[in-house]
């Protein structure tokens, strides 16, 4: 049981440190963004995002309850860039993939999913999801809870963060 104990520090420390990093990459009156053109926006890493719906083809398809995705970085710049994994579920099965974050560019590598069979409305929204994900560089804007990711086609990742418990 102790050794259960000590190995929890380093996981909890390595899931706040994208939030640490977010929250004090400026010093105390030093102005922010102020000035500098940047818009405040919420960190994207470490939080728990429930996936609303993903727009693609001018199509707009709302998630299933159990559609969700995390992004946690290994390593965190000031404005909480890195390289880490993404993961989640697509509505139906579970994925994970690399993932990049560069100021408001987030770039998720090749999906790796479980393979099971929903109903076919859940699938076609699965199969979108994934696509508009795992092939495109997309841009995100994150503010008062909610999430929305972009590619340069328009199709829109819409998501707002999960409620704790």
């Amino acid at each position: 049981m102790y050794r259960h104990k000590r190995n929890r520090y380093p996981i909890l420390a390595a899931a706040l440190l994208p939030l640490v990093v977010a929250c004090g990459g400026e010093a105390a009156g030093s102005g922010g963004a102020a000035g500098s053109g940047s818009v405040a926006r919420d960190p994207v890493a470490g939080v728990d995002w429930r996936v609303d719906s993903v727009t693609a083809h001018g199509t707009t398809l709302r998630a299933p309850a159990a559609a969700r995705l995390r992004v946690d970085l290994d390593s965190a710049g000031g404005r909480g860039d890195g390289e880490g994994r993404a993961g989640g579920s697509l509505g139906c099965n579970l994925f994970s993939a690399p993932v990049t974050v560069h100021g408001d560019r987030i770039a998720f590598g090749a999906l790796r999913t479980t393979r099971m069979a929903c109903d076919p409305a859940r699938m076609t929204f699965e199969r979108t999801l994934a696509g508009v994900l795992g092939r495109h560089t997309l841009s995100s804007r994150a503010d008062k809870g909610k999430l929305t990711l972009t590619t340069g086609h328009g199709e829109r990742v819409d998501l707002s963060r999960n409620a704790p418990g």
